[in-house]
């Protein structure tokens, strides 16, 4: 029987960490963040790391974190239900045109993406068109029920969100696998209306926390348990933006399909294979015989035989993988690379030079605005997917020809 491949680590007065980071760089204010989560008397048995595991905002990235009648609102983050979407095509490599701009610019023209605050964000739509509109009647009356109890919400980007991309590391791509099949692949979640209930529960349970949980390692690590004011709230709230950011990600890959279908001439059928999976949320689960909530934050759902994505970044390879359902992960799997540095700090070391270098041969921006992007700013895919090799396995390999940035 094969050794196992992950790292176990004791955290004095918490749970144990496990570490599936043989061959790749780990911060120590990551490992910093893992420990104090391990502290917190809600965690069940262990927590799990990713390879790609990086410092995060409230808490790590590339973390599981399995907790007993509790959810800790800062470890889902404020991107709530952001994950992945693909899908393979019938075209090949040969079926594409040449040029790849005119189809970079076709999805770009399709997809609303960035942002530029006021009346005119290119990130939000104007006048959702009709397939927004049909969409979003399978979230409206949830939504109009969450709204009666936090009014503010309905104040948010929902619908002006739907079925766009939003800015940073979310994309769209055109990839090639091993074989020459064309695949559309996509980055994105739960937008301006995930981000305002994410931000409104973290502060509610801190505000919480200040009275009921005196000894928090980390105020970023206020929680909710079963039972308590927000706890049920926070469930159905973060339940419908998960379903928000998958629904999203259906709307954007259909438009992304029929853009590109005025561009190439042959006729062809998508979703001949297709994968949507989040990495930024919560779910109740069974593990090791108990019920308890699975928090991912950047990591993927990787039962025995399930599909996932693992994007590498802007010039790397990414992954379709099924899943080896590994007990000890929690069926877990990295979501992608994984930062190896900061955007600032990719901003001050890498040149545009740099960047047009590392993307050579992608249709993509090569502007100063995405060096922070830069492939150099993340971890080796490489090492990544060798790290995790207990954890999946790989179906297809893509590489990307076209790439558009939020």
């Amino acid at each position: 029987m094969e050794e196992p491949t992950h790292i176990h680590e004791d955290v004095p007065g918490g749970v144990p960490l496990k570490m599936w980071t043989h061959g790749v760089p780990v911060e120590d204010e990551a490992k910093r963040q893992l420990s104090n989560a391990a502290r917190l008397p809600i965690v069940f048995k262990h927590i799990a790391a990713m390879p790609d595991v990086h410092l995060g905002i409230g808490a790590t990235v590339g973390s599981v974190i399995p907790t007993v009648k509790a959810i800790i609102p800062a470890a889902v983050g404020v991107d709530i239900g952001c994950g992945m979407i693909a899908c393979k095509t019938t075209l090949t490599a040969e079926d594409l045109p040449d040029n790849l701009g005119p189809l970079r610019s076709a999805i770009e023209r399709a997809v609303p993406h960035g942002r530029q605050p006021g009346s005119r964000d290119p990130g939000a739509w104007q006048k959702p068109p009709g397939s927004v509109n049909t969409a979003w009647a399978q979230l409206e009356p949830e939504f109009t029920e969450l709204c009666r109890d936090y009014p503010k919400i309905a104040k948010t980007n929902h619908i002006q969100h739907l079925g766009t991309l939003g800015t940073g590391n979310h994309f769209i791509e055109v990839c090639l696998d091993e074989q020459k099949f064309v695949w559309f692949m996509l980055h994105s979640g739960s937008r301006g209306v995930g981000n305002f209930i994410g931000t409104m529960f973290i502060e509610l349970a801190k505000q919480d926390a200040m009275r009921h949980q005196a000894n928090l390692p980390d105020r970023d690590l206020a929680y909710f348990e079963e039972g308590s004011r927000y706890f049920g709230d926070y469930v159905r709230a973060v339940g419908w933006a998960q379903k928000f950011a998958a629904i999203n990600r259906e709307v954007m890959m259909k438009r992304v399909i029929e853009a590109a279908k005025t561009v190439i001439r042959k006729n062809f059928q998508s979703h001949i294979e297709a994968v949507n999976c989040h990495h930024n949320y919560v779910q109740k689960e069974r593990h090791f015989g108990e019920d308890v909530y699975v928090t991912r934050k950047g990591a993927v759902s990787a039962k025995a035989g399930q599909l996932g994505i693992i994007p590498g970044s802007m010039g790397a390879r990414s992954y379709i993988v099924r899943g080896k359902g590994n007990a000890d992960s929690f069926e877990s799997c990295s979501h992608g690379a994984g930062r190896v540095m900061s955007r600032g700090e990719a901003k001050r070391r890498f040149t545009l030079a740099d960047h047009r270098s590392a993307t050579e041969g992608v249709e993509c921006r090569k502007d100063k605005d995405v060096i922070d992007e830069t492939p150099a700013a993340y971890k080796d895919i490489d090492a990544v997917m060798e790290a995790q090799r207990e954890l999946v396995d790989v179906v297809h390999t893509l590489k990307q020809v076209v790439c558009v940035k939020g």
